[in-house]
């Protein structure tokens, strides 16, 4: 078949286009690959927008592999540990022997009808120097329809643990991680979620626990668990025997919240 000159113009200008597409598509792919990086992580310290509910996953920006603000500059580094569902009788205060040992302090967010049950438990954790932080009086979930009972459970706890150590806690971790940030200024407390949630609740195997949390703790990492497992409290104290070997200090969350 014989071409004419009108018939390689053509080819010619469809060559060129298709030159033209792929170099765009080039220059949109090196544009991706240069942005910042984004990574999805558990629920955290991510705080959703006023009059959100659900503290589900957030995104937040990462640089050079680690959460921004997160510095690995070979300075110490700091992390906190934090239990939930406190106190229990059986558990609580073997945990509290381990960390007097290590001269480790953390913070206990207490459920209130457990604290009213043990007072003396809450004392001890109040007089060893670990901070004491809010978890409602019956670990009740915050939902649409039920904020004035939510609102009492915290106000009932704090007084609660006011009447035991003479301090009204200033920090709170929500049930399940759900908040509304209408709260903070209205009950005057700081709503503490964490980083690294190694699901200690639903697993019985000591190293599982331990191994979770050593694979995801970074700097100013908080730490999610529950002294109201025998696992938990040995997953625990391994945790603070490798991380200070590491070079991490360990401290309460009001350290890494509040600036000095």
């Amino acid at each position: 078949m014989r071409l004419d000159k009108s018939d390689i113009g053509k080819i010619f200008l469809c060559l060129l286009a298709i030159s033209v597409m792929l170099g765009l598509c080039v220059q949109l792919a090196n544009g991706k690959a240069d942005s910042t990086q984004t990574e999805t992580l558990p629920t955290g310290r991510i705080l959703p927008a006023e009059g959100d509910w659900e503290m589900e996953d957030h995104v937040i920006q990462v640089e050079n592999g680690l959460p921004s603000g997160i510095s690995d500059t070979g300075e110490s580094k700091m992390v906190a540990l934090t239990f939930d569902d406190g106190p229990n009788v059986l558990y609580t205060e073997r945990l509290l022997d381990g960390l007097a040992e290590r001269d480790v302090k953390v913070t206990f967010f207490l459920i209130g009808k457990n604290a009213e049950a043990h007072p003396e438990i809450v004392r001890r954790i109040a007089e060893e120097g670990h901070l004491i932080g809010n978890h409602t009086y019956s670990h009740l979930k915050l939902t649409a329809g039920n904020e004035a009972e939510f609102l009492e459970e915290i106000n009932r706890t704090g007084e609660i643990i006011s009447d035991i150590t003479g301090s009204t806690p200033v920090f709170c971790r929500p049930p399940f991680g759900v908040w509304n940030t209408r709260y903070e200024e209205r009950l005057g407390i700081i709503p503490v979620l964490w980083d690294v949630d190694p699901r200690d609740w639903c697993t019985f195997d000591t190293q599982t626990v331990a191994n979770r949390i050593l694979s995801d703790c970074h700097d100013s990492a908080i730490i999610l668990m529950h002294d109201e497992y025998e696992t938990s409290v040995e997953a625990a104290l391994l945790v603070i025997d490798e991380l200070k070997q590491q070079g991490y200090t360990f401290v309460t969350v009001d350290k890494l919240l509040i600036d000095p």
